[in-house]
């Protein structure tokens, strides 16, 4: 179907020009470097550049959505080759005139195909049933493939005219799959069933439509009386119901489908098809069948001219056109013709689709699968039929010679010009491209061997050593072929050896060196197998691997080969990947030179290429796993209990550790060569000193004079510093929040402030001490330490020496004192060189089989400190950097999957979760971790669960599937004590032989093992798999058990179970406390899906201007920030297309921008693309996708959408439900958004009830003193005093006074704001008393005074919604303002110069509420 052509996203709403004005008389000559230096941004603009984004990308017509093909931009290079930004000619109007249509304008961009009009026009409502047509300008027919700018007479108003083309098999196949693609365009049942990376949202539901129309519709206020506010029971405060129906709200559009909007009832081909000889002549192409939805049967033919009916029936074949014949040359014509509901029904249709918002119709980058779904009416469909049967990968058929040939193009995408930014463009996006599709074919490719439909190369060995190859695909199953792994751990090495493969190839992929080469990989878990799909090096199948294999080992190092080319290639990533080039020994005791472990094989393809593959051990092995005789790891892992056996020897650490690892050894190299340094400059100033100045009473005074010290330390590290980071501490900066929307200094200047003062305390008295603190500083905040540059990964490294040759000393390497400094500090933080820092891992040291020649013993023992170091820096650094973090709520993971990535950002695996999980249960704040541990245990209990059910489901026969999943989760997750496998009746056994069969089940011998599984045996196998593989003891014998000890929800179990494994169950109530019934039966189980893991290429220029953007942003720059990101939103769809996850980011912080700086209804529309991609890409309930909303349901509110804001709300506070549960701290925050928007709508019970919730989750994870505990207090007393409840008003507001009086003192705003409102409070309190007191006395006579009952201003309401949500406005003046940004520059100097940051006074204003860039208003 053409609407899927390879290099074009159909309709991708990307109509953003990237123009760029260079300020008047400036010269573009800004020096392109690969990361910030001292530039504002990383792509080479000055800070004066201004930075324009055309268009914006709304959505106002489906004209303007289309594609801006800005990839083919021209650099504008001036004459020293130095690189200025992307400057792109502005669009013009062309006017397109259709066969049977008014002419309309169509917006373009110079750098667009011709294509790209083809494709708006197959996606309008007016055209979208024409696709074999050609694009004429004065009568010359235009090119598909040419870009608009080269069309000669093509200008502003030029007519286009759309000319019907005759029709061929090719072109008539292409009509029929699009408008069967059209008939089913609101059709979710692709979502449901994960094809054609379609994915499920739910937004609209809870919007009605589009939020940027709607918004102009309702007045503020006005629809106060109409909002019906109560939600639904399950999702008050308190309530224990966890329905799972509402994950999937009926869409009304899909209603529309399912029912009545029928246009045709059968679409297929004819069993008359291909037409015979005779018939080709006159012109036959093919036959098609219908059925209309009036049940008249019709034969159509395909023809040169269009489609006509012909006589032919069922069983008769009469090709002959019937009469009339409605010849017509699209399809829809003639069914418009011979069905009356058919046209009614298509026009609702196509009006219906074109009013949906794109996000909702394009295709995502990657599959996306769904754990639930609905039943589905399964319908005929011939498109899908037939593609079921050919091997046709999504796009086979616009490509001669049908097979891709997935190496060559993975490959020539790598050898694209990478120059400028025009040409990195182009190459991350056709390295994009081709890596989604190849992901996609290999995902398809796994599912088809494992579900049987390929033959095996090697069809006469047994099952698990079969490889296969298919659409140029080469194909393995993860079990121990040969005994390759024996000695590493057999099937459990096997299995684990892809994924540490598919690491070093995305590590290798990222370096990206010119001239190395890895294979297209892809691992993916497909009913309980393990298969890797990789692109297949050309000739290899050809030759034995002992001729081809030029480097490395093919034994585990028994024989090993080197060669001098790939030395020289993978020595150019050694560097950022950390790795040693070493000697090893072959089997002749020679010694040979490698870079890289002995298991990377190098292979010269036929194509001249140089292949690395087998990367399963790129990165050094994790002794905490890896038991070796004689060897004794540090006192931190030894008191954890390690080294532990692990299942298998392949354990590695995580890239993200070593690099974690080797920043916090460089702090300690900087800390101890400037100590160093420093005594000796004050030893020789006081030797001068005594010199000069003999009779001087001060000549006595000791080496390190204690007044300068601090002062003199922070100048040497800032010399030293400085110059070694190549003015990088941007990065640091910019990393804290690549995770985050918003800075975090309030976190990160505590700690460091904390330490830097006891760094120069301990400076007096020895280094050492000196050292240690360093460590603990740098413990405490290693990737978020604001105040310390990091260490460059890729940049040349200076040599410290030089570094310090900026600094005080003449000639550092003639001054042997200094020489000395720098080899101390080598010697002691373990640097390979010993003139420069330089940490690099040998990643063959404890490999068995491998041997390292005499010479280089010291070496060697050197190395294997280093990694029992990094081993000790996981267990004593990493892990509780973790759980502070969790502590102070600067990571909050909500289910497995973002605990997951929680743990690998900090480069601890998961294998490490049971240590994790004892850690916190010894935490003395164990209660305000409760909600880490209750997901922690819930993770290691599914995934227990998951490696179970792999080798269960190994057991099973393709027709007792449903069957054992069933029987599967009822043992995990139901009450009922004895779920008895209900093995499927024989639906095909014949009478006769049903007397023999009674006893014996479908399939025979050993296949229904699976079906005596009990709940009481599988519990057992999970505690003891948890004790096993995660050194863990749980207690309990059953769900129950479990749910009651750790307060988990079987639902969550359930959700976690079905990701994990790929399951997709039947959406719909699930009893599992039921005793007498199980919870699951086999109808239940719809699909299993695949689970694929990939490597994501990256948009590495569009990442440094996001990247740069934040900074600005952090700095309070908000409009140069707001530029930076939307330039980044545009080179991030250059590369992406419009769905990807990163392009969700950006569009999240530009919509929180957008409304920092006042323009609500554009935060509003950014916003709403950040939750649709959210749920396409990420998951419906995915916990960044809630976040989503909630952002969502704050603009709303501000746009005076409150009865929206509450639906979006409620819909967040489900998923979050169903997903952690109501015991998590984010829930508070939530609680605190509905309560002050029921607030506002005057619904004050209901509203009471979210905000004590909030004020209790609250004070228990941020302690009962917190802040955050005195404004719940707050918002709670407001709440009474609107319902004239004064003295429980009052007794919150003394709670919150009280926290502000003890936290900040008397003289800060908020107590004094607090103390204020006490005062209010107590009047009010005093003059109802009054009235009351009146009534009593005087009865009905009474003189009431009247009071004031106030309803809550919106604007009041909006105020609260802002501070919770962590946005502050503060009014300043233009001075404050020119203040704010000198202290702001100062502060930043400060940082780069490693100062401690104690000397800074922070004032009121400044201090950054939770984490957010606050936002100025000039008054």
């Amino acid at each position: 179907m053409v609407s899927k052509t390879d290099d074009i996203q159909a309709s991708v709403p990307n109509c953003n020009v990237n123009t760029v004005d260079l300020a008047e008389g400036e010269t573009p000559d800004h020096q392109e470097t690969k990361a910030p230096n001292k530039d504002p941004c990383a792509c080479g603009h000055s800070a004066s550049t201004v930075v324009m984004n055309g268009g914006g990308a709304h959505y106002h017509s489906e004209e303007e959505s289309k594609q801006d093909g800005g990839g083919d931009t021209d650099g504008v290079e001036d004459s020293n080759e130095q690189e200025v930004i992307v400057i792109q000619d502005t669009g013009f109007t062309v006017k397109i005139q259709a066969p049977g249509t008014e002419p309309f304008d169509l917006q373009v961009s110079p750098q667009e195909m011709v294509q790209e009009i083809h494709q708006v026009l197959m996606d309008r409502e007016d055209t979208c049933h024409r696709t074999c047509f050609s694009l004429q300008l004065d009568g010359n027919v235009l090119d598909n493939f040419a870009e608009l700018k080269s069309i000669e007479g093509l200008q502003e108003g030029s007519l286009l005219k759309v000319v019907e083309e005759p029709y061929t098999v090719r072109e008539a196949r292409i009509h029929v799959r699009h408008i069967r693609d059209l008939l089913k365009s609101l059709d979710p049942s692709d979502a449901y069933n994960g094809v054609d990376c379609n994915s499920l949202s739910f937004l609209s539901v809870f919007t009605d439509g589009d939020l940027g129309d709607s918004g102009k519709r309702k007045k503020k206020g006005s629809d106060l009386e109409q909002i019906d506010c109560t939600p639904p029971e399950h999702i008050l405060p308190g309530s224990k119901e966890r329905p799972l129906v509402p994950l999937q709200p009926q869409n009304k559009d899909w209603k529309v489908i399912m029912t009545p909007m029928q246009c045709l009832k059968v679409l297929t081909m004819s069993g008359w098809n291909p037409p015979p000889g005779n018939r080709k002549m006159h012109g036959d192409l093919m036959y098609l069948y219908m059925v209309t939805v009036e049940e008249r049967h019709i034969s159509i033919t395909a023809s040169t001219r269009g489609f006509y009916l012909n006589q032919s029936t069922t069983y008769t074949f009469n090709p002959k056109p019937a009469n009339p014949s409605f010849l017509s040359h699209s399809l829809v014509e003639l069914l418009s013709q011979i069905s009356p509901a058919f046209k009614k029904n298509f026009t609702v249709l196509q009006k219906t689709r074109v009013q949906r918002h794109p996000f909702e119709r394009i295709a995502t980058p990657f599959q996306v699968y769904s754990w639930t779904a609905p039943q589905v009416d399964h319908t005929m469909d011939c498109v899908r039929a037939e593609d079921a049967y050919t091997s046709r990968l999504g796009y086979e058929e616009h490509i001669p010679g049908q097979t891709r040939d997935w190496n060559e193009e993975l490959q020539t995408t790598r050898e694209l010009a990478r120059k400028n930014l025009p040409e990195r463009l182009l190459r991350e996006r056709a390295i994009f491209k081709v890596h989604s599709d190849f992901a996609a074919a290999a995902t398809r490719g796994s599912m088809a061997v494992i579900d049987g439909n390929v033959m095996a190369i090697n069809p006469g060995e047994e099952t698990r050593m079969q490889m296969f190859i298919w659409n140029n695909i080469f194909f393995s199953l993860g079990f121990d072929v040969r005994d390759h792994y024996r000695e590493l751990g057999g099937d459990a090495a096997a299995h684990a050896a892809p994924t540490n493969d598919l690491n070093g190839v995305r590590a290798y992929g990222a370096v990206d060196v010119e001239g190395l080469y890895t294979l297209g990989t892809v691992v993916v878990d497909y009913r309980g197998y393990r298969v890797t799909a990789q692109s297949i090096i050309p000739g290899i199948l050809e030759r034995e691997q002992e001729q081809s294999v030029i480097y490395g080992s093919i034994d585990f190092g028994k024989t090993v080969v080197s060669h001098g080319k790939y030395l020289e290639l993978l020595e150019r990533t050694s560097r950022p990947l950390k790795v040693q080039r070493h000697n090893v020994l072959n089997e002749k005791d020679e010694s040979v030179e490698l870079c890289s472990s002995v298991e990377c094989k190098g292979i010269i393809g036929n194509d001249g290429r140089h292949y690395i593959l087998d990367l399963l051990r790129t990165f050094p092995p994790d002794l905490n796993f890896l038991p070796v005789e004689g060897e004794e790891l540090s006192p931190e892992s030894v008191r954890q209990g390690f080294p532990r056996q692990h299942r298998h020897r392949l354990a590695c650490l995580r890239q993200e550790l070593i690099e974690a690892f080797v920043e916090h050894r460089y702090l300690l190299f900087m800390k101890m060569a400037a100590l160093q340094l420093m005594q000796q400059k004050a030893n020789k100033e006081s030797k001068m000193a005594t010199l000069t100045e003999n009779n001087s009473p001060e000549a006595a005074v000791p080496a390190l004079p204690s007044t300068e010290n601090p002062d003199a330390l922070a100048k040497s590290s800032e010399t030293s510093t400085e110059t070694l980071t190549d003015g990088k501490s941007n990065a640091v900066q910019i990393e804290t929040t690549s995770t985050t929307d918003a800075p975090q200094p309030a976190a990160t200047e505590a700690t460091t402030t904390e330490a830097a003062p006891k760094a120069e305390q301990t400076t007096e008295t020895n280094i050492p001490s000196a050292a240690a603190t360093t460590m603990t500083a740098s413990q405490a905040t290693p990737t978020e330490d604001n105040v310390v540059p990091t260490v460059t990964t890729n940049g040349p490294l200076v040599p410290v020496a030089t570094a310090i040759q900026n600094g005080e000393c003449e000639s550092p390497l003639d001054d042997p004192k200094s020489r000395e400094v720098v080899l101390n500090a080598c010697k002691a933080v373990g640097s390979i060189s010993n003139t420069s820092f330089d940490i690099r891992f040998n990643p063959d040291i404890f490999s068995p089989g491998v041997r390292f020649p005499e010479d280089s013993v010291d070496d060697i023992q050197k190395q294997k400190q280093l990694l029992k170091d990094a081993a000790a820096f996981l267990v004593s650094c990493q892990i509780p950097s973790l759980v502070k973090d969790c502590l102070d709520h600067s990571a909050l993971p909500m289910d497995g999957a973002t605990l997951t990535e929680a743990l690998h950002q900090r480069g601890i695996n998961v294998r490490y979760l049971g240590n994790v999980l004892e850690f916190v249960d010894k935490t003395p704040a164990k209660a305000q971790l409760e909600h880490f541990y209750r997901i922690g245990i819930s993770e290691l209990i599914t995934r227990c669960a998951k490696h179970i059910f792999k080798t269960y489901l190994q057991g099973v026969e393709l027709s007792a599937l449903s069957a054992a999943v069933s029987h599967f989760l009822n043992c995990f997750l139901s009450s009922f004590p004895d779920a008895v496998a209900h093995l499927p009746a024989d639906e095909l056994v014949s009478r006769r032989k049903n007397r023999k069969r009674r006893n014996r089940v479908p399939g025979g011998g050993d296949n229904t093992a699976w079906a005596s599984l009990t709940p009481s045996e599988l519990w057992k196998n999970i505690v003891s798999e948890a004790q096993s593989y995660y050194n863990f003891t749980l207690h309990c014998e059953n769900a129950d058990q479990v749910v009651e000890k750790y307060g988990l929800q079987k639902i969550t179990l359930l959700r976690e179970i079905s990701i994990k494994a790929g399951i997709q169950i039947l959406i719909k109530e699930y009893n599992f406390d039921s005793r007498h019934k199980p919870a699951f039966t086999e109808e239940d189980i719809l699909n299993i899906f695949p689970v694929v893991k990939h490597v994501n290429p990256k948009a590495s220029d569009a990442f440094h201007f996001f990247q740069s953007g934040q900074a600005k942003v952090q700095q309070g720059y908000l409009k140069e920030g707001c530029e930076l990101i939307n330039e980044a939103l545009n080179l991030f769809n250059n590369v992406y297309g419009a769905m990807h996850v990163e392009i969700c980011a950006c569009l999240r912080l530009l919509a929180r921008l957008n409304y920092i700086m006042g323009d609500h209804h554009e935060a509003l529309s950014n916003q709403q693309k950040a939750v649709l991609m959210s749920e396409r890409v990420l998951g419906v309930e995915h916990p960044n996708t809630i976040q989503e909303y909630m952002h969502l349901a704050l603009y709303c509110f501000a746009n005076g959408q409150l009865s929206t804001a509450l639906k979006l709300l409620y819909r967040a506070r489900y998923l979050m439900l169903m997903v952690c549960g109501e015991d998590h701290p984010e829930m508070a925050l939530l609680d605190s958004n509905i309560g002050l928007v029921l607030h506002g709508v005057m619904e004050y019970d209901l509203s009471l009830r979210f905000l004590e919730n909030a004020l209790a989750i609250n004070s228990k994870y941020h302690g009962p003193r917190s802040l955050k505990v005195a404004l719940s207090h707050h918002l709670v007393a407001r709440v009474y005093e609107s319902k004239a409840e004064f003295r429980s008003a009052l007794q919150h507001e003394k709670e919150g006074y009280t926290i502000y009086k003890n936290q900040v003192g008397e003289a800060h705003e908020k107590t004094k704001e607090s103390s204020e409102y006490l005062k209010y409070l107590t009047q009010q309190a005093v003059a109802l008393q009054r009235t009351m007191n009146e009534i009593y006395k005087n009865g009905s006579n009474a003189s009431i005074m009247p009071l004031k009952f106030t309803a809550p201003s919106m604007a009041s309401v909006l105020e609260q919604l802002n501070i919770i949500n962590g946005i502050i406005f503060i009014p300043l003046s233009q001075k404050d303002l020119e203040n704010l940004k000198a202290e702001v520059q100062r502060r930043q100097q400060l940082q780069e110069s490693g100062k401690s940051m104690e000397e800074l006074t922070v004032d009121g204003p400044l201090e950054l509420e939770d984490k957010i860039p606050m936002d100025v208003n000039v008054d």
